[in-house]
């Protein structure tokens, strides 16, 4: 058994108390938790992440940007920010999460992640409890959190995918990306029981390409793991703006918010905000908040 499976099954056990120490049910707004991931490196995910949380931290929305690759992290370079303190801090129980946040790009929060720091590749299972129970207290502050996860299938990427009401898989063109795409969405269904997913194609040279993609994924999925839902979310365009916005250290949404990628992500946060609250729960276990898991 997995740490991620031991953690799964404590906090199906759990059941929230009031602010009086009694069992019942947690009614403060709670943030939408989106996971944004995939099965291999280099399909964009992060310029995904940080570019989704400006467009929406520019709509006027509260919003957390969580670097959960660990032990190679990349956000603060892509921002071109050095931060003093980082998620390591936290889980060494030298700082506290509001001492490690730092401001980035159209008002929103980064938690930034340490790199070269191997032991931070797995968490523990006392490190993932502790974890939780500080970000309990960023919770009414915001409206998303997002997670920009680690690729691949390791715990950490389990875990922090099973925090999230929304998985947002990325993957381009590539075959061995929609290969490895399948394969986490496969560990997630079978493992832990994960139905829903959401599918955005990166990098793509047209609508016809993204869709003959998410089409090729839906048809594997239909045949082999035929309980879950791939919703089509959309497609980012491949964009000449992007590399050279990186270069720079650049939101490709803020340095150039005319540009193909800048208007797609831009639609793709609006379409977010404007989804109904109730399509956020799929029935999986949502544990970032001490309100839902007494600890």
């Amino acid at each position: 058994m997995t740490q991620a499976d031991t953690l799964e099954q404590l906090m199906a056990t759990r059941v929230p108390r009031d602010q009086g120490g009694r069992q019942g049910s947690h009614h403060a707004p709670q943030p939408r938790v989106i996971s944004v991931t995939s099965g291999k490196g280099g399909v964009g995910k992060t310029n995904v992440s940080a570019n989704l949380a400006y467009c929406l931290a520019t709509a006027g929305k509260k919003i957390l940007l969580l670097d959960a690759d660990l032990n190679l992290a990349n956000i603060d370079v892509l921002l071109g920010l050095t931060p003093r303190y980082t998620i390591q801090h936290v889980l060494n129980g030298e700082k506290s999460l509001l001492d490690v946040l730092l401001p980035g790009p159209g008002g929103m929060k980064i938690l930034p992640a340490s790199s070269g720091i191997m032991e931070l590749g797995d968490l523990t299972e006392k490190q993932q409890l502790f974890f939780l129970s500080e970000m309990e207290t960023l919770g009414a502050d915001l409206d998303f959190l997002l997670i920009d996860t680690a690729a691949g299938i390791n715990n950490n990427v389990i875990y922090f995918n099973l925090a999230a009401q929304d998985k947002i898989i990325v993957l381009t063109p590539e075959p061995t990306s929609l290969t490895d795409a399948y394969a986490l969405i496969k560990v997630l269904s079978n493992r832990h029981d994960v139905k829903r997913f959401r599918i955005l194609i990166n990098q793509s040279t047209s609508a016809k390409e993204a869709m003959s993609v998410y089409q090729k994924l839906s048809g594997v999925a239909d045949r082999f793991l035929s309980t879950i839902s791939l919703d089509y979310l959309g497609h980012i365009p491949y964009d000449r703006k992007l590399p050279e916005a990186v270069k720079k250290q650049r939101l490709v949404a803020e340095f150039f918010p005319e540009s193909t990628t800048g208007k797609s992500i831009r639609e793709l946060a609006n379409s977010l905000i404007m989804e109904p609250a109730d399509q956020t729960n799929d029935g999986n276990i949502k544990f970032f908040w001490k309100g839902v898991l007494d600890l």
